[in-house]
């Protein structure tokens, strides 16, 4: 079985890191005159134009990333207004800058390299204004494409093993990945920036699912060829790595009883043509073997794959031994201090510092952040926590290096998520530090801090195989995702960066000794505020 075989992950990760030799061995520069398209286009199918008259979201941000959407008791179908707004949240154009030489187009989400290699799809059953059908969402044009007619969601039942959400779900929403889009920059190591820049997609979805009511929720378990051949993907170049339920209704109320399994027949291929990304492209087999390696074959293995789910109170959950050094609790903002701040404004403003002033931010914005981006995350890769429990299990450990931030002594954390508060790992000044890790750029070493995701990884591969590296580095970025929006809320600044990866663990180390660092959002005041 080849999910099991996690020599692959430990070859492609070893084998894809960043570190000081390897950048320099590897430095070339980029081909401008071919750099792929950010958009895919389907140059014969007929737009189907989302409304632009679609309610923004009115809750609070820093509530909204704070709640998970869960089903009420009577049916929740979204209706293509809130469906519209969904998209435009998560994935749209929120602005477009004029520069010499063109535009600009700022999405909703952050991503590597601003390459925009993600693709949503949805399928749904007849919706108040949108008929039953498989859809590609142009974000160009802000406007669904059908590929095929009717209901079709019995097919990803099936491929989810019949997973609860997706079976009483009206629409699921499904990610994609195109290689070429990111890979043209990053090369192999943009199977990583699959579920980075996935993760903060799906951070802006999920908060935005609150603010509307609509239930959501996270399933990374399916038959991956199943669920390509339905949006009759090229896999050579695109493959699909997570879907969302969205709302509550079911199939029907047979299909829910019955554990939602379809008889269904397999669809026809369609070869609807699209619009070439770039000239050439070039191919890097690592990112497939990968993609390969963490494949699920039969609803079978995704059930069985399904059951490693972790709980809140696993180490590997996130949940660190007790503090052995000193332990700061978090004091976040006071009510009448938190801004309040639409989800929808934030997510418009939103954008990635380029440059931090040189001041510090407070312990309680700090505490504020901390705190509403480490609440539950429903997803199928994670237990629901005790009710009890503001936390929720998570794949990855916080560690952090601050720099500036009133109230603390600059020096290395760790985040303890189920204790609500910081263990001091050593004390001092480590900008220089900070500043090499994040591939000696200036932007970790002038943040007020940062914040590195940490996982265990030879652990949760012996829980998940080869697939818990995808769902390791998804749990990182829909969390960075929420420090990004989070630190937007609180009219800070954010930005995603790389980093030397076996060097960052052994800054933190002896207590992140065998971890893996995954994902990193650097935290401070913008040079230029913008708001």
């Amino acid at each position: 079985m080849a999910n099991r075989d996690v020599e692959a992950t430990s070859s492609y990760h070893d084998g894809h890191k960043h570190a000081y030799q390897s950048v320099r061995a590897g430095a070339r520069g980029l081909d401008w005159a071919n750099q792929p398209l950010p958009f895919k286009i389907y140059s014969t199918l007929e737009p189907l134009p989302l409304p632009r008259d679609f309610p923004p979201p009115a809750m609070p941000a820093l509530d909204a990333i704070a709640t998970s959407a869960t089903a009420p008791p009577d049916h929740r179908i979204p209706d293509i207004r809130t469906l519209a707004g969904l998209l435009y949240f998560s994935a749209g154009i929120t602005k477009r800058v004029r520069r010499r030489g063109g535009t600009m187009d700022f999405r909703a989400a952050a991503c590597t390299g601003a390459l925009y290699h993600i693709e949503l799809y949805l399928i749904c059953g007849e919706l108040p204004g949108l008929a039953a059908g498989v859809y590609h969402f142009g974000v160009h044009d802000f406007a669904l494409r059908r590929l095929r007619a009717g209901d079709h969601r019995g097919h990803v039942v099936d491929a989810s093993g019949a997973e609860p959400s997706i079976a009483a779900a009206p629409a699921i929403l499904i990610c994609t990945t195109t290689f070429w889009r990111n890979a043209w920059k990053y090369r192999a190591r943009a199977y990583r920036h699959a579920f980075w820049d996935s993760g903060t997609i799906l951070a802006n979805l999920l908060a935005v699912s609150a603010a509307y009511g609509v239930p959501s929720h996270l399933v990374c378990g399916f038959v991956d060829v199943e669920v390509n051949r339905l949006l009759d993907l090229d896999t050579e170049h695109e493959v699909a790595i997570a879907l969302v339920a969205l709302g509550r209704h079911g199939i029907s109320s047979g299909a829910a009883r019955s554990g939602g399994r379809q008889n269904v027949q397999p669809v026809p291929a369609l070869g609807f043509p699209t619009e070439p990304l770039s000239r050439t492209e070039v191919d890097y087999p690592a990112i497939r073997a990968m993609h390969a390696a963490s494949s699920l074959r039969t609803p079978d293995d995704v059930i069985a794959w399904r059951g490693a789910g972790l709980s809140a109170d696993s180490e590997t959950a996130g949940g660190a031994a007790p503090p052995a050094g000193r332990f700061i609790p978090l004091q976040p903002l006071p009510p009448e201090e938190v801004p309040q701040d639409s989800i929808a404004r934030v997510i418009r403003r939103r954008g990635s510092s380029r440059e931090f002033a040189p001041a510090p931010i407070t312990f309680g914005q700090l505490s504020t952040m901390l705190d509403r981006t480490t609440r539950v995350i429903p997803a199928d890769f994670l237990d629901a926590p005790q009710q009890s429990s503001e936390s929720g299990a998570a794949l990855n450990t916080m560690y952090l290096i601050v720099h500036a931030v009133e109230g603390l002594s600059s020096g290395a954390y760790v985040f303890h998520r189920d204790r609500r508060g910081l263990e001091l790992l050593k004390e001092g000044s480590f900008r220089e530090e900070a500043g090499y890790l994040g591939l000696e750029q200036e932007l970790p070493a002038t943040a007020a801090v940062n914040v590195y995701f940490l996982t265990a990884l030879a652990s949760i591969l012996d829980r998940f195989g080869n697939r818990g590296y995808r769902v390791a580095q998804l749990d990182a970025a829909i969390a960075g995702g929420k420090l990004y929006l989070a630190a937007y809320a609180l009219r800070l600044g954010a930005t995603g960066l790389t980093f030397y990866d076996d060097d960052v663990t052994k800054f933190f180390s002896p207590h992140a000794a065998g971890k893996s660092v995954t994902f990193l959002v650097a935290l401070g005041k913008p040079a230029r505020l913008r708001y």
